[in-house]
Formats: structure tokens, C-alpha cells, sequence
């Protein structure tokens, strides 16, 4: 993707990094976005085909451009961006389902790309919910619309393969791992299917990455406990592990859907939980419909990378419920849409003060999860600005 390699917010002096490191003569920077859970509920595939028919785009009666084209100029921006597809999906015109065993529309992966992801972790809770023949198929999918993809293989010589991307001429390899579903947990003889949690085999992993010419490692991982704003003890104990005892240079987490803090560990940046991208739960939150992109610049420097990180706020519109024929009330939201919370506040338009007052209390309250663990002090994490 053909993204800005540095934003001016995000400049570090020339003669030094954030962590005191020299900047190498020449050096290369690449930025990376990373956000969360990718979680298509039925509600969402209603608003694709209502949108399907008012803009006269998608395939099969889907689409779901308008739902995702909110962060679309932070995402294209960014010289690797990484989303994490919680769920297999099914064939163009279904059927599907939802929760628990999640089959969702193939469509959603062109929307994926189309607004600039380049690759997405697959390995989660989900990823077998409909077994080996749903795996191949989102991969296969993945593969025709351009997405890469880590975390879930079709063969078991696929599930040794790495995921290694050329970024600005960095080598940079995505890794993912998961926690095994209790539900649907995968046949002994198709384990290789997914990636499981283990601090051996993603040590195992960074070895064969870096083995074949990785120079920087990012590891996404599926964790923790649903709906807790702050990061279990599992969740903890294995993040000081991976940074003290492996290379791995970022740590971007799902699963919760909502909200954790992102904290500087053992100087690698980890994200326990950048909330839910986009999700419909059948009983929203509030929290849940919150989420963060992250953003982090690689800088080389003579001695390894130095990372910088910032945030940007998103939210998940849900418009009212009405009865059939009933209006909506004055100023309601009409549409699910994945909105850009920064870019809303800063130019609200025409904008009812209500749905201001909502964006103000994401854009708050997701500022206090994230600082929850000390980042903006001396590590320095902070929101980010497009405007520069």
C-alpha cells in the first residue's frame, strides 16, 4: 500500500529516538495500523444489504463499504495495516449466522481491503466454527481479494509457513496466535488448522521468521477475558514473558471487545485489546461498540528499531430501533457505521449534540483504558492527528 511513510506528528528529532537510540544514517521508517476484533453480527450484514441497494455497489446484495469507509483515510495511510478477521465466512449469498458459531458474508474481506488493510490475523476462538472446509475458504478468499493472512493454514505445510511482507524494503513478519475454542475445538488431527497460545511455539515462530530474513516481528494474539477493560493475569504473565524472552518487536491483542490499556513492557510495545473495529453485539454496551486503531512508527536506529506509538479513537454507530414505519427522532443515528471519533469532533458538520456528546465520551473514556498502565509518560503515547 502506497502509504505516507512518516506523519509530522509523529516526528522524533533526527539525532535521536524516543529511547535515547542513535538514528541511523539513511535509516528506514515504516508505520504500521493495527485494529480490532472484525466481528460481523446479522445486524451488520442487514445494513450491507440496505446500503447494497442504495449504492448500487458490492456483490450478492453486500455491501459493506459504507459501514468500514469512516477509517478509511487513517487506515490507507499507513504503510502496513493489519485488521484481525474473528470469523470464517461462508459463500457470497449465505447462508449465515451469527453467534456462537459465526459464518459471516465473504464480502466483508473486499471491504477490508478496499479501504487499505493489507493483511489480517485469523487465528481466534472462531476460527473453526465450521470446521477445516470454512477455513480454506476464508483463506482462499483472503487470497482472490489481495488480503495476506496469518494465524490459520489449509495444509499442514501451510501452517509452517510465515507471513513475511516487504514494507519500505523492511522484511517484517506478522505472526498470530489463539486460545483453543471450547466449543468447537479442532480435531487432534487437524490440529495444525490454527495457531494455539504458547511462548514455544511463537518462539519457534520468531526463529523461522527471523531465519528467513525478518527483520522485524509483530505478534498478533488472541487473549484475556471478554469485557474486561483491564488485562487478566494470563494475559499479563504471558506478555512479560514474549517480551522479555523472545525478539518480538510488537504485540497487538484481541478478543476482549473492548477497550485495554497499551503499555511499554520490557521496551516492546504491547496492546492488550484494541476493542472491536467493527461488531454488533446483540446487546450492546456501550464499551463494545468502542475500539482504537493503533499506530506505531518503526525507526532504525544503530541499535535495532526504536517504536513509537499512537492512537485514534473509533466508534460503532447503532441507530435507534423503530418500529416498521415509525420514524427515527431528530438527529438519531441511521446507519451502522464505523466512524472515526477525532475526525467527527473535529468537524462535526451538522451533527446533533447528543451523538457529539457520544463521541466525546468514547474519545474520553477510550484515552483513560489505553493510559490505564502508564503509556503517556515517559514512553510517550499519545492520540493521532491527521492534520499535520
Amino acid at each position: 500500500m502506497a502509504g505516507v511513510a512518516v506523519l509530522a506528528v509523529l516526528a522524533v528529532g533526527c539525532a535521536s529516538t524516543l529511547s535515547g537510540s542513535q538514528s541511523k544514517p539513511g535509516g528506514r521508517v515504516f508505520t504500521v495500523a493495527a485494529a480490532g476484533d472484525v466481528l460481523i453480527h446479522p445486524e451488520l450484514v442487514e445494513q450491507a444489504a440496505k446500503d447494497a441497494k442504495s449504492s448500487d455497489k458490492g456483490s450478492a446484495g453486500l455491501d459493506f463499504g459504507p459501514l468500514l469507509a469512516g477509517v478509511q483515510p487513517v487506515i490507507s495511510k499507513a504503510d502496513l495495516a493489519i485488521c484481525h478477521m474473528e470469523t470464517p465466512v461462508g459463500k457470497p449469498r449465505g447462508p449465515f449466522e451469527g453467534y456462537p458459531e459465526f459464518l459471516v458474508p465473504p464480502q466483508i474481506l473486499t471491504a477490508l481491503k478496499d479501504v487499505g488493510y493489507d493483511t489480517c490475523s485469523t487465528a481466534s476462538n472462531h476460527t473453526y466454527d465450521h470446521g477445516l472446509k470454512a477455513v480454506r475458504r476464508t483463506l482462499d478468499t483472503m487470497d482472490r481479494v489481495g488480503l495476506g493472512h496469518s494465524g490459520s493454514a489449509r495444509t499442514p505445510e501451510e501452517a509452517d509457513e510465515i507471513n513475511i511482507r516487504s514494507v519500505n524494503g523492511v522484511k517484517v513478519a506478522h505472526l498470530s496466535y489463539s486460545w483453543e475454542s471450547f466449543l468447537n475445538p479442532t480435531p487432534e488431527k487437524e490440529r495444525w488448522a490454527f495457531n494455539r497460545i504458547g511462548t514455544d511455539e511463537i518462539k519457534k515462530a520468531e526463529a523461522r521468521a527471523r531465519k528467513q530474513g525478518a527483520e522485524v516481528v509483530i505478534l498478533s494474539v488472541h487473549w484475556g477475558l471478554e469485557h474486561y477493560n483491564e488485562p487478566s493475569v494470563p494475559q499479563l504473565q504471558l506478555a512479560e514473558r514474549i517480551t522479555k524472552e523472545t525478539g518480538i518487536d510488537l504485540v497487538i491483542g484481541h478478543h476482549a471487545h473492548v477497550v485495554q490499556p497499551i503499555q511499554k513492557l520490557n521496551g516492546t510495545w504491547v496492546a492488550y485489546s484494541l476493542g472491536n473495529q467493527v461488531a454488533r453485539h446483540s446487546s450492546p454496551t456501550g464499551l463494545t461498540e468502542e475500539g482504537a486503531i493503533g499506530w506505531f512508527e518503526f525507526r532504525e536506529t544503530d541499535s535495532g528499531w526504536d517504536v513509537a506509538a499512537r492512537y485514534r479513537t473509533t466508534l460503532v454507530d447503532i441507530p435507534p430501533e423503530v418500529e416498521p414505519g415509525e420514524k427515527l427522532p431528530e438527529g438519531a443515528v441511521e446507519a451502522h457505521r464505523l466512524v472515526d471519533v477525532r475526525q467527527m469532533l473535529d468537524d462535526p458538520g451538522d451533527v446533533s449534540a447528543d451523538r457529539l456528546a457520544r463521541y466525546r465520551l468514547a474519545a474520553d473514556r477510550t484515552r483513560g483504558f489505553l493510559y490505564n498502565r502508564g503509556a503517556p509518560g515517559g514512553d510517550g503515547l499519545t492520540e493521532l492527528s491527521l492534520k499535520d
